[in-house]
């Protein structure tokens, strides 16, 4: 009962550290990265698709994304994506492939961008707190229908509380990783 507690709080933490690692992809820093253009979706034959999934993505240096489509006739829907997307890039055409130039952020925009990730990196530790909420009431429930002694709940408690502690360090970790790599010029 209570190691299953623990492992279903410990995978739902896991989660919350995944889904920031991918928040945090989406966070434009000074470098090109193809998992920017992951979520912006183009009209592709009626049907909502990924740019990933209609053309290669190549990163030729640190400050350039090349978008080469499979079909040459999405070229255009590409480019319109890119546009109204809030990545801020003004596309290039031309006539078989798009180059995107990612200039470097000013120190302003790395600033706004650095309270950005700490405004994500807090949200990640409201839900590994929620986790923890969740598996204590879980533990409280297995006590009060007499599933678990009183020692048994404040050890595992105890356990819970270990693993909340562990994650939160691991949001720090890559929150600072990634406030660096803003921060880079």
């Amino acid at each position: 009962m209570i190691s299953e507690i623990t492992t279903s709080a410990e995978e739902n933490m896991e989660k919350a550290i995944t889904s920031l690692s991918h928040e945090f992809g989406n966070i434009r820093t000074g470098r090109a990265s193809a998992t920017m253009l992951d979520r912006i979706q183009i009209d592709y034959y009626g049907a909502q698709t990924p740019i990933t999934q209609v053309a290669g993505v190549k990163s030729p240096d640190a400050h350039m994304l090349i978008i080469e489509p499979w079909d040459k006739s999405a070229l255009k829907a590409i480019e319109k994506a890119i546009l109204a997307s809030d990545l801020g890039i003004n596309p290039s055409n031309d006539g078989s492939v798009i180059r995107l130039p990612f200039p470097p952020p000013t120190e302003e925009r790395r600033k706004e961008l650095v309270k950005q990730c700490k405004t994500i990196a807090e949200e990640a530790k409201v839900a590994i707190r929620n986790n923890r909420r969740d598996a204590n009431a879980k533990l409280e429930h297995a006590k009060k229908e007499g599933e678990i002694s009183e020692d048994d709940l404040r050890r595992a408690e105890t356990e819970i509380q270990k693993l909340t502690d562990k994650y939160v360090a691991k949001i720090e970790e890559v929150l600072k990783h990634k406030e660096a790599e803003v921060m880079e010029v």
